[in-house]
């Protein structure tokens, strides 16, 4: 895929009332696309924070709607959170529109609360583009083919009932939360008996100003005396009073507007913070969090992660006092066993790959295929050697690197095997396999980078790899293929692709010839 090829429109907004967490994560995910390839863009209106330094700092170009501000937004009975995107949901339409159409985006992908079906179906229509949303409250009706999630939950089906289009594809969980490219690969805290530093963040606008409220309760209630630093951004509208109140206290520090936080949660013992996507960022650097929800929506992301033990929470009280975040301050520096509990299992759940993946569900309609050379070695020893990959293959033993490298030798000489590599720009996804066991038959195997499961990339992968073989073996009549019974997922991509179970192996005749079908997966 060269630069370009893929077109994705991300749509957010930035304010008092909705914050800076959407534009953050539409941010991210542009940052992933941009590393597969395609060309993404921020379309975002000014509703007071200036979102243009944080466009700029991740080398996102922003598209800008008029900045036509009204408080008469008569939609809520349809949109709890109408009044959040400053006009009305066909005006905001139309104007993305305009601004859109010489474009022409493969995708829009709209991040906004304000925002239900009528808009997701206008643009779409409109612009001739995919649609895909990224929500976490289902509180509306969603018209979309793909919807991201990133919320704890036992069935995201199940939340979504109702609200989504049947066979709308759903990525849900913390293994799809949208962080920056920091966050990819980042080593975990290392969690010490002693609380030797503590750090602050409340979101980046903290309308409630709980940043004082945090800070009181540290050198008070809590009777923490060493270091605390606080990260706040431009947008923050209690900048001066925090000031004020730090100047009270020695080794009290402030710090504004970080490119990123990945290394402010790496370097405290503690963390003190509010929901939305940087409590995700935490999750994913290992930090032991004391959590305080800054808005109603959080209430879709703090309970679930407390209930899992990721975090501790105060809970059942809509605005702590001092005392209660002092007293649980308190509890966590006297229990390093908890705070190393807290560390290991908020790490478990994100390991900030989420915006990678997203961004190649996105880009699936782009896969390509090319052979595999000698350079490919080791990508596919550690994929193939995977734990995951070796229980649903037919031979589970790990595979030793010398036996490897001599099977991969003979493999690309031998005139009757195709070893292929899927690609989604220059990110390879997978390995796939044909043998060709008569002059009319081959018989196909395929695995995926681990960490990509779950994205419809085998289907994809699949698909294009038989058209590559029917251009290069164009004498092929059939393919065939063996999957455990326990695999159901190779059981559900070999059937949604034209394979028949018969006598226990799928066979597709290729004069189905409908691999064509992957330009939609």
């Amino acid at each position: 895929m060269k630069n370009g090829d893929i077109r994705v429109a991300l749509r957010a907004d930035a304010s008092r009332s909705i914050g800076l967490g959407h534009v953050k994560r539409c941010l991210a995910l542009a940052a992933a696309l941009r590393a597969i390839g395609a060309d993404a863009r921020l379309v975002t209106r000014d509703l007071g924070v200036d979102t243009l330094e944080m466009t700029h700092t991740a080398g996102i170009e922003r598209v800008s709607l008029p900045g036509l501000v009204s408080d008469r937004i008569t939609d809520v009975d349809h949109v709890p959170h109408a009044a959040w995107a400053g006009v009305g949901w066909q005006v905001d339409a139309d104007q993305c529109v305009k601004a859109l159409a010489y474009w022409q985006p493969d995708w829009v992908v709209v991040d906004h609360y304000a925002f239900d079906a009528r808009w997701h179906g206008y643009v779409s229509k409109e612009l001739n583009a995919r649609l895909a949303a990224i929500d976490d409250l289902a509180d509306r009706d969603l018209s979309v083919e793909l919807l991201v999630d990133p919320n704890l939950c036992d069935d995201h089906r199940e939340k979504y009932a109702g609200h989504l289009p049947e066979g709308a594809a759903l990525l849900g969980g913390p293994r799809f939360a949208l962080l920056g490219p920091a966050y990819a690969g980042a080593a975990p805290l290392v969690v010490r008996e002693v609380v030797r530093s503590i750090g602050i963040f409340m979101g980046g606008v903290d309308a409630g100003n709980l940043s004082c409220l945090a800070l009181r309760a540290c050198r008070k209630s809590g009777s923490f005396s060493g270091p605390v630093e606080i990260a706040i951004t431009r947008a923050f509208p209690h900048a001066q009073a925090l000031e004020t109140l730090a100047e009270q206290w020695t080794e009290t520090s402030l710090v504004s507007d970080l490119p990123d936080l990945a290394g402010f949660f790496a370097r405290h013992d503690l963390q003190i913070g509010a929901g939305g996507g940087a409590a995700w960022e935490r999750c994913c650097i290992g930090a032991p969090t004391l959590a305080l929800a800054a808005a109603a929506n959080q209430d879709a992301v703090l309970p679930a992660l407390a209930k899992s033990g990721a975090i501790v929470l105060i809970e059942g009280v809509a605005f702590p006092s001092e005392d209660v975040i002092g007293r649980a301050i308190q509890s966590l520096i006297g229990d390093p066993a908890r705070r190393q509990e807290l560390g290991a299992r908020s790490r478990a759940l994100v390991d900030g790959l989420g915006a990678r993946r997203v961004a190649l569900r996105l880009g699936a309609s782009s896969l390509s295929i090319r052979a595999a050379t000698r350079g490919d070695s080791e990508m596919m020893y550690v994929w193939r050697n995977h734990e995951t990959t070796r229980n649903m293959s037919l031979h589970r033993e790990e595979i030793p690197w010398q036996l490897h490298q001599a099977w991969l030798n003979d493999s690309l000489k031998a005139e009757g095997r195709h070893v292929l590599v899927g690609m989604v720009g220059q990110t390879a996804i997978g390995i796939i396999r044909f043998d060709v066991r008569s002059e009319y038959q081959a018989e196909v195997s395929l695995y995926l980078d681990p960490a990509l499961l779950g994205l419809g990339l085998g289907r994809s992968m699949l698909l294009v790899g038989e058209e590559y073989m029917l251009v290069h073996r164009p004498e092929i009549r059939e393919f065939m293929a063996t999957v455990l019974e326990h695999n159901t997922g190779s059981t559900r991509m070999f059937s949604s692709c034209g394979y028949h179970l018969r006598q226990g192996v799928w066979r597709k005749n290729t004069s189905s010839r409908h691999v064509k079908e992957v330009n939609r997966t």
